[in-house]
């Protein structure tokens, strides 16, 4: 038996989907934690996935929508997806500012896709910071644990300011899932809050496995948000299972938990993480805020 939800046929799934966010008298879903990247790039993380067991305790990890990228922005549409993202991000210096000039390739052909763009902590991270802003960048990715830094280095400081000034969001892997970093967890992250309380960060995978260290950042700071990706899914909860005492807090934090699924690495469909937000029972107002009008707002999806 599989230890992981079976693949739908894609019709089916698409009317699937499209009947959850309808049930909520919703217009669609806005998914902040998509990953759209250049196709060599994508490969090297499929085959990074292809060979995680042995951070996930044995559990594979197959890729679900390893398609083309013609077929996967069809996917997304069919869902009902209204608005989603291209996370990509550098694992050494000089990779930022080639993503980010893909990136707005990408958005400018898919106006779908929210203009998504990058950072490292190297020389010249203000500058093309501040050239992605001025192009219309509307959200940024940061991989606190693939690029292996701290998020409170120095040299990242005045990009940081930039982006708390603009008001741009940041979707950032900090926590320390599937495997912790040496920088990964909620104290560096919570170094850089200290300097820029306004920086809109939006924590990703809930935080995971720190749900609850995370949960503290967002009570503490207004513009801190959590994203759902993987999160309380029958994959994540094997891994690092969500708190059940923490649920009291995550209903209350419901207007600043955001969609995420993590598409299309993910290793079961896409219908599994609605699933599994809509069983933790917390109610259709809840359901409708993270499957879209928190995200609606945040970016201004009309």
């Amino acid at each position: 038996m599989s230890d992981h939800p079976q693949p739908l046929a894609p019709a089916t799934e698409a009317g699937d989907v499209r009947r959850f966010w309808e049930r909520l008298g919703l217009p669609g879903l806005v998914d902040v934690h998509t990953h759209f990247m250049p196709e060599r790039v994508l490969r090297k993380v499929w085959a990074y996935f292809d060979g995680v067991g042995a951070l996930t305790g044995g559990l594979e990890w197959p890729i679900t929508y390893r398609e083309e990228e013609a077929r996967r922005i069809s996917r997304l549409r069919e869902f009902g997806v209204r608005a989603f993202t291209a996370m990509l991000y550098p694992h050494k210096p000089g990779m930022a500012r080639w993503l980010n000039g893909w990136a707005a390739d990408f958005a400018g052909r898919t106006p779908d896709c929210l203009h998504t763009s990058t950072l490292f902590p190297e020389a010249g991270v203000e500058a093309y910071v501040r050239e992605a802003l001025e192009a219309g960048a509307r959200v940024f990715k940061a991989h606190v644990q693939v690029g292996a830094y701290d998020p409170a280095d120095e040299l990242l400081d005045r990009a940081w300011g930039l982006l708390a000034d603009a008001g741009v969001p940041v979707v950032i892997h900090c926590g320390s899932g599937p495997a912790p970093g040496k920088h990964t967890g909620p104290e560096p992250i919570a170094r850089v809050l200290t300097r820029h309380p306004r920086l809109r960060l939006v924590v990703a995978h809930m935080g995971m496995p720190e749900y609850e260290d995370f949960l503290d950042l967002a009570e503490r700071y207004g513009e801190v948000r959590l994203d759902t990706t993987m999160a309380f899914t029958d994959f994540s909860e094997r891994l690092a299972p969500f708190p059940r005492r923490g649920l009291p807090r995550l209903a209350d934090a419901g207007d600043r938990v955001l969609l995420g699924s993590d598409f299309p690495n993910i290793p079961y469909p896409y219908l599994h993480q609605l699933h599994a937000l809509e069983r933790l029972d917390l109610g259709e107002h809840w359901l409708r805020a993270v499957c879209h009008d928190n995200a609606a707002r945040l970016f201004g999806v009309s």
